[in-house]
């Protein structure tokens, strides 16, 4: 889904005062139309400008093309501006809410009098077309003061919130004036008329004719501000791509990310469910979904036996004091689900395991000798997501995390991370994902953060360097820490290569000294362990989905709920089945006999339609042999095989935890 490769545009250019970005670029000859094209540069402070910023000094900029990271955000933010143009043009009467770029696209907020319909997506596409065609010029411009920005917005009352906002922002800083408080106008190329505007902070497109390929994805409600307190307003999605070919990529792979929901194959394959009677986001795991759950946790407690972990459990509810210790009812009370109030104190149901394993700690005395100490349990937390995110298995209220904290001295701490980002890389890859990037979430200059700022740094400086030993690409995440500690992050690729977030591991200077958590040193003080956080799968529930679609519902034979299908040729041929059956059960293998009345060929489109990884018939020739006939997914056969090689092969296939596919076969 990449744009087309070419040279690499040069890290700086010099850009005398006075002379626009675009100029120096066009006089360094670099792309100025295609997918490479220069569309925003980034000056010395690391701010990006538009190609008609001009410095009131030299200095040195970096051009920024549309196909990198920050050119396709300016490409999509620029094309949200083309829709909410082509929105007011057709339905005069809507109010602008925001247009902001997501990843691999944009939305844009509206407040209009019906809800958008598929049709008018159409004449939306068709508008969006024109605009970008007539090549209008984005131009920026500074508001003198917020009366005058007031005054040009008056028509448009979420703009005009925003404006308050910005205001109430620079009173409580002591500026003067609008400060940073911009407009941008779509100016027609030939006049310089202005055609729209809106207020954005930018930057954007030199024009709209650098659009070269997009398409309206779908709408949907939305709140004004994501708060249920405010007025609903109707969402339109799109996406926007550096080519045409780029385009159609993404909207292949969306198409097989469809055939992959596992909303639709979980209740295709009757893994799991959600009742209205239980409420949003709370799952039920049907027989099958919980062979598959208990398969995934299984052999996670079997890796984590291995490498040292104790295991423990604790209650799903609190006294609120706990979480008062931690820090979470001052910073997380808002995702916590309300107390219950009994026996004179205030119970919440957990939002994190990590207190009640402080308190395990804390239980009795602790020696140098024991660390590090790694406990782990698969602990159900309970978070109060808004209804507007709760999404299948992937976003819900009630969740099992594959917890672990780890406590340590300083001295072992940068030996315990590269060990654990060695452990969850290879679980990980056990489990089938095998493309992965790290992400590094570090403070910024939020009051959210707590603690020394030594101790923030030391951790993160022994985190980076962990993440660059590994070998893994590292990408900076500021501002995205934990309001306790920096972390590493996975990101895991799937089969159609979209990025999920999974494990997480997180250095914590903080709680400790909150529960008064100490050991004995070998000199005899007592010091503060360094405590580390860490999920693995993240929740199993989430994790659950993310492979259901890398897998696409066909999991490897030893996930699959049903590992083993019988299929005779005709009815007489079943109890010779049934007693291969049984020395495959006998050898831990899930295995059954189809005794419906169907057809064989009935049968067959069943357990294809199941994803059973293994069809095995039997025959006249069969029984008369001892062998059974094998059919595999991919739809690959192998006839005649005797009973004992029959069971070890299902049985070696099964061991390996390897997805059976053709190979299998051979």
């Amino acid at each position: 889904m990449s744009a087309s490769r070419a040279a690499a545009p040069p890290d700086r250019l010099a850009l005398p005062a006075g002379t626009t970005a675009a100029t120096a670029v066009a006089e360094a000859g670099l792309q100025v139309n295609g997918p490479n094209a220069i569309v925003v540069v980034r000056d010395a402070e690391g701010k990006l400008r538009d190609l008609d910023w001009a410095p009131e000094t030299d200095t040195e900029v970096e051009p920024v093309p549309m196909s990198s990271p920050d050119g396709l955000t300016v490409l999509r933010h620029s094309t949200a501006h083309v829709l909410a143009q082509a929105v007011q043009d057709i339905y005069p009467e809507a109010k602008l809410g925001i247009g902001p770029p997501i990843e691999h696209g944009f939305y844009y907020d509206f407040d209009v009098e019906r809800p958008f319909q598929p049709d008018d997506l159409s004449k939306l596409e068709k508008r969006m077309q024109e605009i970008v065609k007539a090549g209008q010029r984005f131009r920026r411009r500074r508001f003198a003061s917020l009366d005058e920005a007031k005054q040009e917005l008056k028509d448009e009352p979420y703009k005009l919130e925003l404006v308050d906002i910005k205001g109430d922002v620079d009173q409580e800083m002591a500026e003067v004036g609008a400060g940073d408080l911009t407009i941008y106008d779509n100016l027609d190329a030939d006049s310089g008329k202005t055609c729209w505007s809106d207020l954005c902070r930018g930057p954007h497109l030199p024009t709209t004719r650098l659009i070269p390929a997009f398409k309206l994805m779908r709408t949907a409600a939305a709140y004004w501000r994501g708060s249920e307190k405010n007025p609903q307003l109707q969402r339109i999605y799109g996406t926007a791509w550096p080519t045409r070919d780029a385009l159609k990529d993404h909207l292949r792979m969306l198409e097989e990310a469809a055939k992959r929901d596992h909303r639709k194959l979980g209740a295709d394959l009757d893994l799991f469910s959600f009742p209205e009677e239980v409420g949003s986001g709370l799952p039920l795991f049907h027989p099958k979904g919980g062979i598959i759950r208990r398969e995934m946790e299984n052999y996670s407690r079997r890796r984590h036996e291995e490498e040292g972990y104790s295991f423990v459990n604790t209650p799903h509810i609190s006294k609120g004091t706990l979480f008062e210790i931690s820090g979470h009812l001052q910073w997380y009370k808002d995702g916590m689900y309300p107390p219950m109030e009994m026996e004179g104190a205030q119970y919440y149901p957990k939002p994190m395991n990590c207190p009640f394993h402080n308190l395990i700690y804390r239980s009795r005395g602790r020696s140098y000798r024991e660390l590090p100490l790694r406990l782990f349990e698969f602990g159900s937390v309970y978070r109060y997501e808004k209804s507007g995110v709760v999404h299948g298995l992937t976003r819900v209220r009630g969740m099992t995390q594959d917890d672990a904290h780890i406590y340590c001295t300083r001295e072992q701490m940068a030996g315990e991370l590269a060990s654990l980002l060695n452990f969850v890389l290879g679980l990980l890859k056990d489990y089938g994902l095998t493309e992965f990037y790290l992400e590094l979430s570090t403070r910024d200059d939020s009051p959210k953060f707590i603690g020394d700022p030594a101790d923030w740094d030391e951790a993160t400086e022994t985190l980076r360097s962990v993440a660059e030993a590994s070998g893994l690409e590292l990408v900076p995440d500021p501002g995205g820490a934990a309001f306790y500690g920096p972390k590493i992050s996975v990101q895991a690729k799937d089969a159609i290569g979209r990025t999920w977030q999974m494990s997480t591991i997180q250095v914590d200077f903080q709680l400790p000294p909150r529960f008064e958590l100490e050991y004995a040193a070998a000199d005899g003080t007592r010091q503060r362990p360094v405590m580390i956080h860490r999920a693995l799968f993240g929740t199993i529930e989430r994790f659950f989905a993310v492979l259901t679609e890398h897998y696409a519902g066909a999991f490897p034979a030893w996930l699959a709920p049903v590992q083993v299908v019988g299929i005779p040729i005709r009815d007489d041929h079943a109890p010779y089945l049934d007693e291969f059956v049984a020395r495959l059960k006998q050898k831990g293998i899930r295995a059954e006999t189809d005794h419906s009345d169907d057809r064989m060929q009935k049968k067959i489109r069943t357990a294809q339609q199941q994803k059973i990884p293994f069809m095995v018939l039997a025959g006249d020739q069969d029984v008369e042999g001892g062998t059974v006939s094998f059919r595999y997914r991919d739809g690959s056969q192998r006839n005649n095989v005797p009973l004992a090689e029959a069971v070890e092969h299902i049985a070696t296939i099964v061991e390996s935890r390897v997805n059976q596919g053709p190979s299998a076969a051979e």
